[in-house]
Order: C-alpha cells, then structure tokens, then sequence
C-alpha cells in the first residue's frame, strides 16, 4: 500500500497560526443566589425543586434557510459497551480501545488512560521485560480523538521507555468522524443499561471522572474547550430522580427547576454545567501537541490482522472506532448513525438544552440541532425527512420559551 508521513514542520506553522484567532471561551457565571445556596447557607435541608431564577434565553433561530451544513456521522456503539482490553498478536501487545458510541470525545482521556496502564503494566512484568528486552516502539491505529488522546497520553507517560509514537490512519482531522461529533461533555449513549456488567460499569465511571478531570485542565481558548449551562428538559417529575451520566458529582451546580413559562414549556428543567468542546479547535490542538512532542503519522489502511502484524511497532494500539468491527471482527460492534443540522453562529446563545432524543449545542461554528440515533443505519447521506423532523422539533421547543 502507498504509505507517506505528513509534512510536520507545515502542519504546526498552519497550526500556530490558526490558533490565534480562536476566541475566548465563555466561563460561568453566577450572579445571583439560588435557594439551594441560601438553604445550605442557613443549614436548612436542599429543596427538591428550585423557583427559576432571573435566567434570560436568547430564542436559537429555527429556521431553514438559516441552516449552513448538514452531517452524518456513525456512532461505534457496542450494547455491552466499550472496550479496553489487550491480547497478544504475534510477538506483539494489542490493546483495544473502541466502541465508545455517542461519548467517544467526552470518555477519550478517561479510556486512553485506562489503556495506556495495561501497556505500563505489561512492560513492568516479567514477560514484558523478556519480550521487549529493547525500548518498545508504540503504534497507534486512528487519528480521531481516541487515537490522538492515547498518542499524546503515551507521549506523555510511557516514551520515555519507548522509542516513540506513530499513528497510523486512513485520514487525518478535519476528515474524521471526531469532527463532526457534537462535543457536550455528557458521557451519553455509550451502552445499554440493561446488558452492561457491573464491572463495566465500573470502568465506565472511572473513565467518565479520569476524563472529565482531564478536560477541565484544558479550559480555555486555545483548546475550544468552555464551562456552558445546560438543561435537561423534562415533562414528569418522577423522572427527575435520574443520575446524570458517569456521576452527578461530575456537574457543578446543580438544580432543579419547576416553572414552564420560562423554560421552554417544560414542567420541569434540570440544570447543570459541564464542558462544550469545539472539535475543530480541539482536535487540531492535539494534533498541534503530538507533532510538537516529535509524533509521527502515517497515511495507511489496514485490511487485517495480519498486516498490522508485520507493523516494526512491538506495542499496538487500537483506536479504529467501527473499523473494529471488520478489521477484528467484533459483530457486536455497530453503527448508530446521526444527523446534525448545523445553523449559522448566534452568539448570544450562552445555554445547551437536551429534550428526549433532540439536542442543541451552540459552538463557534454554529448552532448544532441533533435528534436521531438510528442503529444498523450504515448511511452516510443526509435524509431530508431528518432535517425536517430535527427542525420541527426544536423549532416545537422554541415557542415555548418566554420572550423576555
């Protein structure tokens, strides 16, 4: 196959350039007291459900023509969920880190992590030390988000035992799937609750926390990484003893709210922060951070198991998201294809909101309006059915917002 490295020098001249001009994130503000502050500040008990404060909404402009793009992007969801786990191929270590659905940016440093330890781990052994009796090598197959957190992760914590990182993909961003993801930090839509294990989800909560800690670090405009308010918006209030996903502790803030008029119509509104990522930004940063580290890329499809045997790499990780599912033949892996309808910019939009399946994010990029999540979907082709469902039903959520 035709292999070449990308011109590094290039790269990060264009990426230290491009980095200038990004804006400045949105922190969070509070300027005035709830009564779940001014209760815990007279040691009285939390209330269950708090009066709306005065929160202005800017209304998001639904409308077609306002529409700038339309993507389609395939979620490589497992029902059990994710996988981090190695095996040995050949001489090799293989270590798997895919199927991370609809959370593949939000749980990326958590699951690198908890990858980048098995190959630390292996290397601390016996059989370790006898197999790779020189510095190992580290290969790294994908450049989406996965692929790049535990490319930087090894960097970071394991080169020093090594002899450097190469990634190896098809494509680079902006042409991944990563680029195209909507990027609330929500760890959502990664398993089914009623097949995964109670040892998964143990895994998935530790990785939830390892990454949300990691994001945080990276708040700021040079990454696109931002605080922003968020709001579940809810109809029936027993369904408001849910946990937010990976832990409620992970959400700063949070509080109940039970007044239709303002928001959106809705009996009731669950608000929380959390972190907006803006993938452009944040995954050419990365790339930036790994050339900069010395990382090496090469431009290469594999077909099989048995061509990644022959890579000159002793430790292998894989990153390829649904290409997992033919490259090593894991059937339980399948898509779940989305839909986005991307809006033009309004910055005064300073608030997500979720409601069932639908979901608006307001990036620098644009006003991103989610709603589908459709299995076994192999598609790639934007549905006009969609776009139209996706705009009735957040246009649907805009009338009942207050106009203030």
């Amino acid at each position: 196959m035709n292999r070449f490295e990308i011109n590094r020098r290039g790269f990060l001249r264009g990426a230290v350039a491009a980095g200038a001009f990004v804006a400045a994130g949105r922190p969070v503000v509070g300027a005035s007291h709830s009564r779940v502050e001014i209760a815990r500040a007279l040691g009285m008990p939390r209330p269950s459900l708090v009066a709306a404060e005065a929160r202005q909404f800017a209304p998001v402009k639904i409308a077609r023509n306002r529409i700038i793009r339309t993507v389609v992007g395939l979620r490589p969801f497992r029902e059990e969920g994710f996988v981090v786990d190695a095996e040995r191929l050949g001489d090799k270590l293989l270590v798997h880190n895919y199927g991370h659905g609809g959370a593949g940016v939000t749980l990326s440093w958590g699951t690198s992590s908890q990858a980048v330890d098995i190959a630390k781990d292996f290397l601390t052994t016996k059989a370790g030390r006898g197999v790779h009796r020189s510095s190992p090598r580290f290969a790294v197959l994908g450049s989406g988000v996965m692929g790049l957190s535990t490319a930087r992760l090894l960097q970071r914590r394991l080169q020093g035992q090594g002899g450097g990182v190469t990634i190896y993909a098809k494509a680079i961003p902006p042409q991944t799937t990563s680029n195209i993801a909507g990027a609330l930090w929500l760890p959502t839509s990664a398993y089914d609750a009623e097949i995964a294990t109670p040892k998964f989800l143990e895994q998935f909560r530790r990785a939830a926390h390892l990454s949300n800690r990691a994001f945080q670090e990276l708040v700021g405009p040079e990454y696109g990484v931002r605080w922003i308010d968020s709001y579940d918006l809810i109809l029936r209030e027993a369904s408001l003893s849910y946990e937010l996903a990976g832990g409620s502790d992970l959400y700063p803030q949070v509080e109940d709210h039970r007044d239709p008029e303002r928001y959106f119509g809705f009996n009731y509104a669950r608000q929380y922060s959390t972190m907006l990522i803006e993938p452009h930004t944040y995954l050419r940063a990365l790339m930036r951070d790994f050339y900069s580290a010395g990382g090496k890329i090469v431009i290469r499809e594999f077909g099989n198991r048995e061509e990644i045997a022959r890579l000159t790499e002793s430790i292998v990780f894989n990153c390829t998201g649904l290409g997992a599912r033919d490259l090593f033949g894991d059937q339980k892996l399948g898509p779940v294809r989305g839909q986005l309808e991307v809006l033009l910019p309004q910055p005064e939009i300073d608030y997500c909101y979720l409601s069932g399946s639908s979901y608006m994010f307001p990036r620098r990029d644009g006003i991103i309006l989610g709603g589908t999540f459709n299995h076994g979907d192999w598609s790639l082709e934007p549905k006009a059915a969609h776009t139209a469902e996706i705009l009735e039903g957040h246009a649907n959520i805009m009338k009942g917002l207050k106009r203030v």
